[in-house]
């Protein structure tokens, strides 16, 4: 439980804040734009992400007891440092790249798209339960475009840990896994995800667009924009900021 609470901090900082930055320098709000955005973002973050899965992946692997190899997140991170290097740290970086670029595209793209098709605003007293709704959504939209290289992933930084390595790469990891498993194998443990992306995307996306409304106050008016009276009071010149 340790590695992922180390990471999850620096990571949600890290995806919010490019995707908003690359949002900002493309500088429309559209669809396509939210997408490569959320993309950038995903890409970016895989520089915490695949150190810390590796680490979570081995302790959830490890003996119980004194047969224990790593004492905690930090220990099994420094011991496969110690005996691999900086390449075994990122270990399953490659599939894990192919995993969260296209997955935070279409997670921020999935949010945009259902805000607005809710018409998410400021005054609506069915906020909060609409942008739970929507970041819930976001997160099993965005797990399920991509499981199955999170498979592979786990496969690739499990493997090697019992004995002699099996697989010599991503292409290898899915002809095997196919082979002795079928097409199944590309979905093992899709329902308890899915089942855990919602409640915690929903909290994620709920509480940083909430933070961020009342942190930005005037500022989340268009500059150098006049708003029509008319609108202003009710209505959010471009939704998805929310």
């Amino acid at each position: 439980m340790g590695s992922p609470l180390m990471g999850l901090t620096f990571i949600n900082a890290l995806v919010f804040g490019v995707q908003g930055n690359t949002l900002r320098a493309l500088g429309s709000d559209s669809p396509l734009n939210q997408f490569l955005a959320g993309a950038a973002a995903g890409t970016i973050q895989c520089v915490i992400c695949c150190p810390m899965e590796l680490a979570k992946t081995r302790l959830q692997l490890q003996d119980a007891g004194a047969a224990r190899t790593y004492r905690g997140s930090l220990d099994c991170l420094a011991q496969i440092y110690q005996k691999e290097g900086l390449r075994g740290v990122n270990r399953g970086m490659v599939s894990t790249l192919l995993r969260e670029t296209p997955s935070f595209g279409v997670y921020f793209l999935t949010y945009d798209v259902v805000t607005r098709a809710l018409g998410c605003e400021p005054g609506d007293r069915l906020l909060v339960p609409k942008l739970l709704l929507a970041g819930g959504t976001s997160g099993i939209m965005s797990w399920l475009s991509t499981y199955p290289m999170d498979v592979v992933k786990s496969r690739l930084q499990a493997d090697g840990l019992r004995g002699a390595a099996r697989y010599e790469g991503i292409l290898d990891c899915v002809r095997q896994s196919y082979r002795a498993e079928g097409w199944r194998v590309f979905t093992r443990g899709l329902a308890s995800t899915l089942l855990r992306a919602f409640p915690v995307n929903a909290a994620t996306f709920a509480t940083v667009t909430v933070v961020l409304t009342y942190a930005r106050g005037e500022e989340a008016e268009p500059e150098g924009e006049a708003v029509p009276a008319a609108s202003s009071g009710s209505t959010l010149a471009q939704p998805s900021s929310l």
